[in-house]
């Protein structure tokens, strides 16, 4: 776990600061200085333009991870990495034309509840195209191993040129029309940067010699295309329907409360990027003992992490809540709910990667397609009984159901659990941290209430982690850097 821990430790730092710039953003930034219809309608861009990411992406940035190390000449390798390039296009292209002989029908369909979304339409397309290739790019240099300027650049940079642009509009150098434009031209410099620094690893040469596995790649790639698009169907439908069933700056309400309870994925976002390559390496060697190794260790790992973020969020969201106007206090449950789902990723572990890397993924993508009904229905069902709750309960419902269902198949066709006995003492010592501190609140100015409290469960959770030997990895991550023997 070397490589594992030195990158995803880098990551991890990059992505907090992401985080936290985002923050920023998302709690004060844009709450102050830009209306909440405003706001409501850049989560619902970005929302809609990360559901269709995929599709645009035909499912290249996956395939590269999946078969690179499978070749093992280099006219093989180029004309595969060739085809990687190229093949977004087979989809992009047609989507644009669709897209200009039915504009107005797609802005009507997108804007019944919302007349403002109409006139945006086209920024959804150019910001998906622009994430798509930025993935492709990245996946790039993932197969050399490198995933740490490209997780800065995911995590990093579109947020502080948000922010710059923020205050742009803040001292009325822009108008919010051209922000919005800003954050699309934001996302194009980003893939840019992005393709350079993946070049730069490994300049692409440009072959057209026949690939041996071309059959089973197109094949892989367009079935893959479903698997992101469940993925990422789960992670932004519902901001996507409540612009469809409420008024627009809910959905800036609902993006609050999930931005928070996203702060919980960080570090499996952070390790992802590096036990990709590793577990498609695994996978295409046969081996299984170290695969195992690494499913359980990612799932230790990231449980104790994210149970932590968990814990510091849940015992401070009220003080956190009496920081930004008030309109956005009233996401309390969806921080709850979303929460606890964001939680059960991280015991997944490597879970995913296995799945969608190993010859599986045909099985996986049928749950996904069921699911994704699923929780289609669910929002349809909840969202106009309970509004941005509903919506946050449906969420829980889908990605509960789904993980269940995964951790269940690699069970059953690699017969490895990601955890153990000690995932059961993390999840005492999380309950345990929640009861003591919830309800208890220092009589003080919230920054205050929310710093003590922050300290007081971080002493209390490191400890009983120490005591209790859960993880290896862990305990001696913090023995280092604590200088403990």
């Amino acid at each position: 776990m070397g490589i594992v821990t030195t990158q995803s430790f880098k990551n991890t730092v990059s992505t907090y600061l992401g985080f936290a710039i985002g923050a920023l953003n998302t709690l004060f930034l844009y709450t102050y200085f830009i209306s909440n219809t405003y706001y409501g309608l850049v989560a619902f861009l970005m929302s809609t333009a990360n559901i269709i990411m995929p599709l645009m992406a035909f499912g290249a940035h996956n395939t590269i991870i999946k078969f690179y190390s499978t070749f093992k000449t280099k006219n093989s390798l180029n004309s595969f990495l060739t085809l990687m390039l190229f093949l977004p296009l087979a989809l992009i292209i047609p989507i644009g034309l669709i897209g200009c002989f039915t504009y107005e029908t797609i802005g009507e369909l997108l804007s019944q509840k919302n007349s403002i979304v109409k006139e945006y339409v086209w920024y959804i397309y150019v910001t998906a195209i622009a994430m798509a290739y930025f993935e492709v790019f990245f996946a790039w240099s993932k197969t050399q191993m490198q995933t740490v300027f490209g997780n800065f650049m995911k995590e990093v940079f579109h947020r502080v040129g948000t922010m710059l642009l923020l205050f742009a509009v803040y001292f009325k150098w822009l108008d919010v029309e051209q922000f919005i434009i800003g954050i699309v031209v934001l996302h194009v410099i980003r893939t840019i940067i992005m393709k350079l620094y993946a070049f730069s690893l490994k300049f692409p040469v440009i072959k057209f010699y026949k690939i041996e596995k071309l059959p089973s790649i197109l094949k892989y790639s367009a079935l893959i295309i479903i698997a992101g698009s469940i993925a990422t169907v789960i992670l932004d439908i519902d901001s996507f329907m409540l612009g469809m069933y409420i008024p627009i700056q809910e959905v800036a309400y609902y993006g609050v409360a999930i931005y928070i309870a996203t702060v919980i994925v960080v570090p499996s976002r952070s390790m992802q990027q590096i036990l990709q390559p590793l577990t498609a390496k695994y996978l295409n060697d046969k081996n299984k003992v170290a695969l195992k190794d690494l499913y359980v260790r990612s799932s230790q790992t990231l449980f104790i992490i994210g149970g932590f973020i968990f814990v510091i969020i849940l015992v401070n969201i009220n003080a956190l809540y009496l920081l930004i106007p008030k309109a956005f206090g009233g996401g309390l449950l969806v921080v709850f709910l979303v929460g606890i789902a964001k939680l059960y990723d991280c015991l997944m572990g490597c879970n995913n990667v296995v799945l969608f890397n190993s010859d599986y993924y045909r099985v996986v993508l049928l749950f996904g397609v069921i699911l994704t009904v699923l929780t289609v229905f669910l929002n349809m069902l909840f969202i106009p009984m309970f509004g941005i709750n509903g919506s946050a309960f449906a969420t829980f419902l889908a990605i509960s159901v789904y993980n269940t269902i995964k951790i269940y198949f690699v069970k059953l066709k690699f017969d490895m659990m990601p955890f153990d006995k000690n995932t059961g003492l993390v999840l005492l010592v999380i309950v345990g941290c929640v009861l003591l501190f919830y309800f208890w609140e220092f009589p003080l100015h919230p920054i205050i209430n929310i710093a003590l409290k922050t300290l007081l469960v971080t002493a209390l959770y490191v400890l009983a982690i120490l005591k209790l030997e859960i993880s290896e990895d862990i305990s001696g991550m913090l023995r280092k850097y604590l200088r403990l023997r």
